[in-house]
Formats: C-alpha cells, structure tokens, sequence
C-alpha cells in the first residue's frame, strides 16, 4: 500500500533523482535529541579530559607530559562536540570563513606543534607555551560566534592601552 502511495502521489520519481550524496546525508541526519546528546557526551569528555590532565600534573617526570596530552585531548573533543550541532561538514566551514580562518588554523597549529614539543622534540617549555596559545586561541575563536564581541575586545584593549 505503501509503495502504491508514493508511485502515485510522484515520490518515487523524486526518489530516483537524489544524488548519492543527498541520499547518505538523509540516512545519517541524527534526530534533534541525539545531536543534544552527542554534544553533551562530547563536551562532558573534553571538560573531564582538561581537568584530568590539570590534576595529573603534579606527578613526578611524567605530569607534563599526562597534562599535555589530556589538555590536548580535552580541547579536541570540545572543538568535536559542537560538530554534533551543526553537522560536521557545516562546522567544518564555519571555521573556514573569513572572520575564523586565522583563528582556526592558529588553534589547530597549536594543537599540533603542542604534541610535537612534548614528543617528538621533547622541549616541555616550547610546549607549556604552545598550551597557552591554545588557550588564547581558542577563546578567541570561541568568541567570533558571539556577534561583535572580538571588536568589543579589542576596543577594551585599546582604551586599557
């Protein structure tokens, strides 16, 4: 009865002409409650992953390394929980336009060269540094999807200066 239904009312026809990429991105939309739940999920990891690293700091020879890595972490799985939002490849160029482009690619440079300094040039300073910029920048990415608030910022600077 079904099929009957949609070769008549012409849905069948409309079937048939979606590209393959329509059809994957309707069967793997997630519904609004389980993208709430996957940010959430996602969001708690990261949070529980910074302050896991910032406790285990403190542990001899190895806490540097433990922070580095869990902060690292944490930051990746908050940057992944706002994908559950807006989809991934919608997230994907709303950190490629024009007014986040810099500060995604600071972010995940950042990111990148704070795992490099820890493990492959074993400099904990370069990497301590390397983590304060990911802070700063991610902040400040953070704040270019609150409307105008980077220019509030920065005129607050200027008048401090």
């Amino acid at each position: 009865m079904d099929k009957l239904k949609s070769v008549l009312s012409g849905e069948e026809a409309r079937k048939d002409d979606r590209t393959v990429l329509e059809t994957v991105n309707e069967a793997s939309t997630l519904g609004w409650g389980t993208r709430l739940k996957g940010f959430v999920a996602c969001f708690v990891v990261g949070g529980v992953c910074t302050v896991l690293g910032v406790c285990l700091l403190f542990i001899p020879r190895l806490g540097i390394i433990i922070f580095i890595v869990f902060y690292t972490l944490g930051n990746l799985c908050t940057l992944g929980s706002t994908m559950f939002l807006m989809g991934p490849m919608k997230q994907v160029k709303r950190m490629c336009d024009k007014t986040r482009a810099l500060a995604t690619a600071i972010m995940i440079t950042c990111l990148v060269l704070t795992l490099c300094a820890v493990f492959w040039w074993k400099n904990f300073g370069l990497a301590l540094f390397f983590v304060i910029l990911q802070v700063l920048s991610f902040a400040w990415y953070s704040l270019s999807y609150i409307p105008f608030m980077r220019e509030a910022i920065m005129k607050l600077v200027s008048v401090c200066v």
